[in-house]
This record gives C-alpha cells, sequence and structure tokens, in this order.
C-alpha cells in the first residue's frame, strides 16, 4: 500500500516546480518545517497488552460533531494549483470519509460551491481578520447562510513569513486559478508578486482579544483558533470561551525558528486537555502512528495539509480519497498495536521522548 511519502514524490512528478515549492516550502532556512516532521518520529510510544481488541473505535466527536477519525482536511490555500478537482476534490473526498473539511479563504472554489456540491458534508471556515471589518464580517456571513458549522480563525500572519522558494520563483497564480472568495474586492494585482504586499496592507495586525471578543459577539458558530503555540495562550482560549484550538506553526511557513507542534503539544495539552475546549494540532504529521502519537500527548484530533495535497496532485479526488484511507488504515492498525480500543484510551496512552 503506497503511503504518504509515495503521493509526496509523485505529485514532485506531476507539479510545476513553482507550485511544488509553493506547497513543499517554509520560511527562511526552514529548519522549524524539518523539525515539525522529524519531532513526531522521536516520540516513542508504550503500548498495552492483555486487552481485548476484536474492535477499534476510531469514532469521536469534535464540537458536538460526530467524525469517523479525528482527523481532518487542513486549510490549504489555491487547491487548483494541484489539481482541477481542487477543494471540491477534497470536499467529496473527506465528505465520503465521514472526516471535516476546513476551507481556506484562499480557496481557488468559492465557499459557496464547495457546500454546494458536498450538501451532506461537514466543513469548517477558515477565516483572516481583516482590517476592514465589514470584509471580515461579510465572509462570516457567507458561511453561515452556507451551512459551514465553525469558523477557524488563523492568528499567526500579522504579517508573510519569509518564504524564500516563493520569492525565488516569483510565485504567482495562473490565469486559470483565482482567490475565488475575494476576488470581487482584491483585483488582479492580488493574484502575482503583490500578494504579500497586500496581505501586509489588508490583514490585522492588531490581532488582540478585543477582536475575538467583536468576532464572538457577531456570530453564533463555534470559533476554533488556529496558530497557538503556547500554554498561556491556549488557556487565554479557554478564559474566552473559546470551541478549540490548533496547535500550529502555519506548516514552518511562518516564523523559522518556533518550536515544533509536536514539542508545543504537551504543555498544552497538560494546561487545557480534557476541559471543554477542543485542542487539534498540525504540522509534519504524515502516518497514521503520528495521528496516534499526537492523541497520547494531548490532542483530540489532528490536521493535515500537505499529504492530502500531494494526494491531489497525484489523482485528483482519488489520490485524496486513498490517503485519507491510509491514514485511517493506519491509525487503527497502530491503536490495535498499542493495546487502545478507542480514541480516549488513546489518549490514555503513555509515551516518552526517545
Amino acid at each position: 500500500m503506497p503511503n504518504t511519502a509515495h503521493y509526496r514524490d509523485e505529485a514532485a512528478k506531476r507539479l510545476d516546480p513553482m507550485v511544488r515549492d509553493y506547497y513543499a516550502g517554509g520560511a527562511e532556512d526552514e529548519e522549524t518545517l524539518r523539525h515539525n516532521v522529524t519531532d513526531w518520529e522521536a516520540i516513542g510510544l508504550i503500548p498495552r497488552t492483555f486487552r481485548d481488541l476484536s474492535e477499534i473505535d476510531l469514532t469521536t466527536r469534535l464540537l458536538g460533531q460526530r467524525v469517523t477519525a479525528p482527523i481532518l482536511t487542513a486549510p490549504c490555500s489555491f487547491n487548483r494549483l494541484a489539481h482541477p478537482d481542487g477543494e471540491l476534490g477534497v470536499a467529496r473526498a473527506a465528505s465520503e470519509a465521514g472526516l471535516i473539511q476546513v476551507l481556506s479563504t484562499a480557496s481557488s472554489t468559492s465557499l459557496e460551491e464547495v457546500a454546494q456540491s458536498v450538501p451532506d458534508g461537514t466543513r469548517w471556515f477558515q477565516l483572516y481578520c481583516y482590517r476592514d471589518r465589514e470584509l471580515t464580517l461579510s465572509l462570516v456571513r457567507r458561511a453561515e447562510e452556507a451551512g459551514y458549522s465553525a469558523l477557524c480563525l488563523t492568528v499567526d500572519v500579522p504579517v508573510p513569513g519569509n518564504r524564500e522558494r516563493d520569492i525565488h520563483n516569483g510565485f504567482h497564480l495562473p490565469d486559470d486559478v483565482r482567490w475565488a472568495n475575494l476576488d470581487h474586492v482584491m483585483g488582479p494585482e492580488a493574484a502575482g508578486s503583490a500578494l504579500s504586499a497586500y496581505i501586509k496592507e489588508r490583514w490585522e495586525r492588531d490581532l488582540s482579544w478585543a477582536t475575538i471578543g467583536w468576532l464572538q459577539a457577531k456570530t453564533s458558530l463555534p470559533l476554533v483558533i488556529k496558530g497557538v503555540m503556547s500554554a498561556a495562550d491556549a488557556r487565554e482560549a479557554e478564559q474566552h470561551g473559546i470551541g478549540g484550538i490548533v496547535v500550529s506553526n502555519h506548516g514552518g511557513r511562518q516564523l523559522d525558528g518556533s518550536i515544533s507542534t509536536c514539542r508545543a503539544l504537551p504543555a498544552i495539552g497538560d494546561a487545557v486537555g480534557g476541559g471543554p475546549m477542543a485542542v487539534l494540532v498540525d504540522g509534519g504529521i504524515r502516518r497514521g502512528s503520528h495521528v496516534l502519537k499526537a492523541l497520547a500527548l494531548g490532542a483530540d484530533a489532528v490536521m493535515i495539509g500537505r499529504p492530502y495535497l500531494w494526494g491531489l496532485a497525484s489523482d485528483g479526488q482519488s489520490g485524496v480519497t486513498a490517503v485519507l484511507s491510509d491514514f485511517i488504515t493506519e491509525l487503527e492498525r497502530a491503536m490495535a498495536l498499542a493495546g487502545c480500543r478507542s480514541i480516549r484510551e488513546c489518549h490514555q496512552l503513555e509515551w516518552m521522548a526517545q
């Protein structure tokens, strides 16, 4: 059975080098990008034995929603750069697998079209906060009307990270790919080399808890904050009634030298794990065994990003389906080998740094 490395290698053959680097790259020397992967490999699990493992239950609940496994597709921008199926293919694959899709504001398909394509699917909408609050609010209202069940607010981009691969390649969107949710206000200049300048000009840099409170007051949707890396911020989020957090360093694309999400997770899990706020994690998760490690370290679920993009680039919607299936199969196997019959028992699994 192929694993994510197979899809990564296949995607590298098929993608334009500019797009390949856009998906694969991180900031500056890419230290955080590398550690996001290798630090999961440095966690050792301590299996339990003498248990009836005739049934393994991967199901869990996130923000009150039942999912078949604790895996979500992370909000990755411009999926149609990988394959014409784009976000629609991801939506269909995630829905068929019983998983949650988190759609990016920077989707290359509009949030309405994605929702209409799979009306029975469960999806969250990833949001950036704009200096123009009415623009922010318009996206919230569109997500509400389209049936999205949560908002996932990214908070770790006060300015764009120094992504040197993109600078070297002169990253730009081709004519047939657009920022579908915002092209009516952005204009063609935001699709090319001026994208970074556009972000600096329009995205909110004074993102405070007052801003979060304003957003909470404007919507009845639960709010998930993506980009939390410290236990102190996690505790504050819990105190402000946030529905969930995502332990994330933006895939190593923002502050190079930031610790990996794997290293950040245990302290956050100790601080707020097991409480009313969901704890998710992304970054460098490449195997079902990594998902199991994340659960043991304190996460309720994981988000995967690059792996499903590799599947998409390799074989469109079918490739995404294959990647998600592989993750679920590997997680079920890893749980059995570790002596875990349920997600609750995964949280109780002992581990140590190797």
